[in-house]
């Protein structure tokens, strides 16, 4: 929703830049998302309407900032996922929380299959565009922002030794840069999850990779040679690197979701999802009976 707070005059290339804006939250919003300040930069960077600098992207931080409070840009297409309030849940009434509790009952859609995965990113910006994916798919969604902490890795041993325990293998579908950062942060969660915790699985990079790279044509940045793992990418990927945020998003669900296929039994799926659906009717039938007795 557009809702204007304060009246500001903009130059005409800043309204420009506003409608250019406005056309990128149009098509993140078609198709029920919204974005970050950081992928907006890198989808205008990435049609040529402003240039791939730090400068560009702190002018445009400030010019989106000045557009929602004029009302010219609509508040809930642009969110931030670091500062987000932890409301407790309530319901208005029985019948409001059996709804609930029906609309959130779904069986665990990996049990019963060979395999079983998880989503990785790198960062959290990603997760509003990963989340419907993984929510959908029933897979779990793990953001590292940056280098995985002791914490996070020990209780992902954990999981992963319950699944192992199981008969099952376990898969990590990881998402980051093409960077030297990025590249080792696959290397460190193999290392630490399979050397340290001793937790048999495998990390697979599936995005930002060069294939994709030669694909998508998303913008380059210089590799930061100050990075100590520098000499090592440079030789494997040359000067340039690339953030996983430029990708557009249907491009991601699109790889992510033919990765998880790739583990899925769709037979065994099918076969949970029946099992669910019946449950979810005798759900029903005992949420009308408690009702029927409390009205009496």
């Amino acid at each position: 929703m557009k809702e204007q707070f304060i009246e500001t005059t903009f130059r005409a290339q800043s309204l420009e830049l506003l409608a250019a804006c406005e056309q990128v939250i149009e098509t993140y919003q078609a198709q029920g998302l919204k974005l970050t300040l950081r992928q907006l930069y890198y989808q205008l960077v990435v049609t040529n309407t402003i240039p791939n600098r730090g400068r560009a992207y702190k002018n445009l931080g400030n010019l989106v900032s000045r557009g929602r409070l004029a009302g010219e840009l609509d508040w809930d297409a642009i969110e931030d996922r670091i500062r987000v309030p932890d409301t407790p849940s309530q319901w208005t009434s029985p019948k409001h929380a059996m709804d609930s509790v029906l609309h959130w009952y779904r069986l665990d859609r990996w049990l019963g299959q060979t395999e079983h995965v998880e989503v990785w990113v790198e960062k959290d910006a990603l997760a509003g565009v990963l989340s419907p994916i993984t929510e959908d798919r029933h897979v779990t969604l793990m953001v590292n922002r940056g280098y995985s902490s002791q914490s996070a890795m020990y209780d992902a041993a954990q999981r992963i030794h319950d699944v192992n325990e199981q008969g099952r293998s376990f898969t990590i579908l990881y998402l980051g840069d093409l960077d030297p950062s990025g590249e080792d942060m696959v290397r460190d969660i193999d290392d630490r999850l399979n050397k340290v915790f001793y937790a048999t699985c495998e990390v697979r990079k599936i995005a930002i990779t060069p294939e994709q790279v030669r694909e998508f044509r998303p913008p380059p940045n210089p590799a930061k040679m100050s990075d100590s793992r520098a000499q090592t990418f440079v030789a494997q990927h040359g000067y340039d690197s690339y953030e996983v945020d430029a990708l557009p998003p249907d491009a991601l669900h699109r790889i992510v979701n033919e990765a998880i296929d790739e583990y899925a039994d769709p037979d065994k799926l099918r076969a949970m999802l029946s099992r669910e659906a019946a449950d979810k009717v005798l759900m029903r039938e005992a949420a009308a009976n408690i009702m029927r007795e409390r009205r009496s």
